[in-house]
């Protein structure tokens, strides 16, 4: 369903002390942002923050980074982290938001700076002309390599099977080892899984959701 959009989602997302507008103005940069040298995290496509706001809460030695492109979407991402990590009206110490078209990614972060990525139920872009569009394909993990760390890790969460075997070969081919992989998450034996909004929903629907763990080589 179309979101309708919201007039006043971008003034007060720019009036967030945690959300970065300028983010280009930040690659290389993003440790003297969060003040401190933690890993940072990334999720492509927040959504409405239930997931990155549970994994800051629950990792304080981590910082998080949570990209989405629709203001009213990254505006309802915001206030959920707010209510999650917001203490005596002080922004949370280890979450940024960012608005941003993921395509656009490689000249926000600079070399090293990531140590991992999240992609929750990504666009699954069925047709085969868009298939260079998935947030998995080829073309964007190797735009990610540009500033993953060696071995670092991406989290694929996905509810589509067709996209779910043609990431396992996407990886491959963009010279990642896969190290964990399950058609039923919820059933099988991984202890560290963060549900996201959409996940929720289509559990309870009796939906599986796919994953798996792919480490840069």
């Amino acid at each position: 369903m179309r979101m309708r959009k919201k007039q006043w989602a971008r003034p007060e997302i720019e009036a967030s002390s945690f959300v970065i507008t300028d983010p280009a103005e930040h690659r290389g940069k993003w440790a003297r942002e969060f003040n401190n040298s933690n890993p940072i995290y990334l999720e492509l496509g927040c959504g409405m923050g239930k997931f990155i706001s549970e994994n800051a809460l629950n990792n304080p030695e981590i910082n998080f980074i949570g990209i989405d492109l629709k203001d009213e979407v990254l505006m309802r991402s915001k206030r959920n982290v707010e209510k999650k990590l917001m203490y005596n009206g002080e922004g949370p110490i280890n979450v940024r938001l960012v608005p941003l078209e993921i395509a656009f990614i490689e000249k926000v972060f600079d070399r090293d700076e990531i140590s991992k990525i999240y992609i929750n139920f990504c666009n699954p872009w069925p047709k085969i002309r868009h298939n260079k569009r998935r947030l998995t394909h080829t073309i964007f993990l190797n735009r990610y390599k540009t500033f993953l760390k060696p071995h670092s890790q991406i989290w694929f969460k996905t509810d589509d099977l067709d996209l779910f075997e043609a990431s396992q070969e996407y990886f491959k081919e963009s010279n990642f080892t896969i190290k964990y992989l399950t058609y039923d998450l919820h059933k099988s034996d991984f202890k560290y899984n963060i549900e996201t909004e959409y996940e929720s929903k289509f559990t309870i629907l009796g939906k599986p959701t796919m994953f798996l763990i792919a480490e840069l080589n």
